[in-house]
């Protein structure tokens, strides 16, 4: 049998996913996003897992879609097939936290799938990019349009536009990663803080995530207003009464996920 594209793991109520492509730097292609879209369904099913973790290897969270299976495709090919949509465009539907961890590359459609996810934190050799202008074409995942909600117009027209990388200080200073560590403490890091997540009241996380995303999609007004209605939802909820208990009792709250 072939080996997983996709590594497993379990760690307490934290799943962790690793693309496992190490001889082509984790490239991207439409086995690589099935199977991961599997993993990630199953972690979201699972009433013991709260939060979520991607990551890679040293050397490369994914160094781009796979251009040597593409290269040879015609218009009718992508087209008829809906690459980047099917399985690529169900991971957007994912409503427990995903954490990217990114060490190394992170560029074309790695950098788009990174982005994907809730937050990135980056090692402190990671390169982001979205190159696909220097190979005729654009993005296709995101670049052209999370890349800009992210970072901003101009910041993302540099980019897109000149296929250059952005090392991790760029990627931090232009708002795209949510924190820089040393290597070593990535995997660490990462796993550490979606633990802090996956400890909060789940159904709190979830809409938190629902309403963070809704900032990006909606006016102010709507964005607002169902901010509150969710807001008043959590009212519903057992943990939202254990949580208010266990502040005034000056004790740790015990969330049931309910």
């Amino acid at each position: 049998m072939s080996e997983s594209l996709i590594k497993v793991e379990t760690r307490g109520r934290v799943g962790l996913l690793t693309l496992n492509r190490p001889k082509v730097l984790n490239a991207l292609n439409n086995e690589v996003i099935e199977e991961l879209a599997q993993a990630v369904r199953t972690f979201e099913a699972d009433d013991n897992i709260g939060a979520m973790v991607l990551t890679g290897n040293e050397k490369a969270f994914a160094a781009g879609a796979d251009i040597g299976a593409m290269q040879s495709w015609s218009y009718m090919d992508v087209y008829k097939a809906d690459y980047l949509g099917g399985h690529w465009e169900s991971l957007r539907h994912i409503r427990k936290p995903i954490i990217a961890a990114v060490s190394g590359y992170a560029l074309g459609g790695g950098c788009e799938l990174a982005m994907l996810c809730d937050f990135i934190i980056a090692a402190d050799n990671a390169r982001f990019g979205q190159p696909e202008i220097k190979l005729g074409v654009i993005p296709g995942y995101g670049g052209t349009q999370r890349l800009p909600r992210a970072v901003g117009k101009a910041k993302a027209m540099d980019l897109v536009l000149t296929g250059r990388m952005m090392n991790a200080e760029e990627a931090e200073r232009a708002g795209l990663v949510s924190r820089i560590v040393a290597v070593d403490r990535l995997l660490d890091e990462a796993i550490e803080a979606a633990t802090v997540i996956a400890a909060m009241s789940l159904p709190s996380v979830m809409m938190a995530k629902e309403c963070v995303n809704r900032a990006f999609e909606a006016s102010l007004s709507e964005s607002l207003l169902f901010e509150r209605r969710n807001f008043h939802a959590l009212f519903s909820t057992q943990d939202q009464k254990e949580g208010m208990q266990a502040f005034v009792d000056k004790r740790k709250p015990d969330f049931k996920h309910s």
